[in-house]
Parts: structure tokens; sequence; C-alpha cells
């Protein structure tokens, strides 16, 4: 299978809860980050979530900082016990992506 991201995925342990921000009243959906890059994320989840949706995130990074953002999910795989997800980060803050950039640099320097 070729490779057709742009920008390079990392493992982050964290958590996170989004929710969804269209007006419907729905409820928050607790995540498990599989991995990341500066303009993405993929995760894990039970609840069915909609393409295409938009939902807010808060992402806990790895210096304990939450970032917001807005995440729009492009991709999703029926998985035993749940959901995989493929989200683009909408409108994140080029402060935000840089962090997460520097996260990936430090973790490749530790391997």
């Amino acid at each position: 299978m070729n490779e057709r991201r742009k920008n390079k995925r990392t493992d982050m342990p964290s958590r996170l809860v989004i929710k969804r921000i269209d007006g419907n009243v729905g409820k928050e959906a607790a995540i498990e980050i599989v991995d990341v890059s500066k303009t993405g994320i993929g995760f894990e989840c039970a609840e069915a979530l909609q393409i295409g949706e938009v939902y807010e995130a808060y992402l806990t990074i790895w210096t304990q900082e939450v970032l917001h953002s807005l995440l729009q999910i492009v991709r999703i795989e029926l998985r035993p016990g749940g959901y995989s997800y493929g989200a683009v980060f909408i409108g994140m803050a080029e402060t935000d992506s840089s962090r997460i950039e520097t996260y990936q640099t430090v973790s490749e320097m530790r391997k």
C-alpha cells in the first residue's frame, strides 16, 4: 500500500474528548489516539461518528498542555469493539501544530 500522508505520523500517548459542533445536541465521546501529525489524527472510538462531520476536540499533549481544535472525520473503518477514524485538523493554530512537530522530533531523537 502506498503511503498517501503528507506529514509524518507519530504515536502520542494521550486521550481526548470530542463533541459535535453542528448544533445537534450530541454527547461527548472519549477517544484513544493512535497517531498524530501536524495536520491530522488517527484514533479509535467505540461511538459511531459520521464522515464529513466536524467535532470539537481538546487534545492533551505530552507537556500536559491542552490544545483546542476542530476535527473533520475523513476516514472510518469498522474494527472489533469499535471504529478506527482518520481526521484532519481544521483551523489549528500554527503554534499548536509546531508543538506536535516538536514532539515528533524529540521522539525520533530518543529512538
